[in-house]
């Protein structure tokens, strides 16, 4: 059975794409080795259904309206750019900047490793959910990474938390998390 089509655009799933278009998958990698993480089959199941097209973008450094352009030639689709969508090219997202006033390293209380738990099949974002409320004013959680985990950024940030993103290595990523003004209670 064909899938029905599925209209590429920055709001798309990674994984609706890929499940859409599989041959895409190396098209993406192709274009930014970063995405060869898709190749692994529990990040392809966790955080291609969450991660978009434009989340995507960000991570790879690349313009959005670029991507989207390039998977839907691949595809047959009309490469027309889309009003509203908004350049990223030439944003390193892993260029250093200064820390935040409220991280300080000796305040990390809780440490996850992602990478260890997608290895055993579970998923990050339940674990760091449930650490994140048990942590007191001022307390932080730091997330360690083989990628940017740019879906888990936005989530927590969506609900309050403050994050700052640090690259420790070409493959090596240390998330700081910790509550905020509205939900330091």
């Amino acid at each position: 059975m064909i899938p029905e089509q599925l209209i590429i655009t920055p709001e798309t799933k990674i994984g609706a794409l890929l499940d859409a278009y599989p041959h895409l998958e190396d098209v993406l990698v192709a274009r930014v080795p970063e995405f060869k993480k898709l190749k692994n089959p529990i990040l392809r199941k966790t955080v291609a259904k969450v991660a978009t097209i434009a989340q995507a973008a960000k991570i790879g450094g690349i313009d959005i309206r670029e991507l989207v352009a390039m998977l839907r030639q691949h595809v047959g689709q009309a490469t027309a750019e889309k009003p509203g969508v908004e350049s990223v090219q030439g944003v390193d997202p892993d260029a250093p900047t200064a820390p935040p006033d409220w991280l300080d390293p000796t305040r990390v209380r809780i440490e996850v490793d992602a990478d260890q738990m997608l290895a055993t099949g579970t998923h990050p974002l339940g674990t760091v959910s449930r650490e994140l409320r048990t942590l007191a004013p001022g307390e932080i959680l730091s997330l360690r990474s083989s990628f940017r985990p740019t879906p888990l950024i936005e989530t927590f940030e969506g609900e309050g938390y403050r994050t700052h993103t640090v690259r420790e290595g070409p493959e090596r990523f240390v998330t700081y998390l910790a509550k905020g003004r509205d939900n330091a209670g």
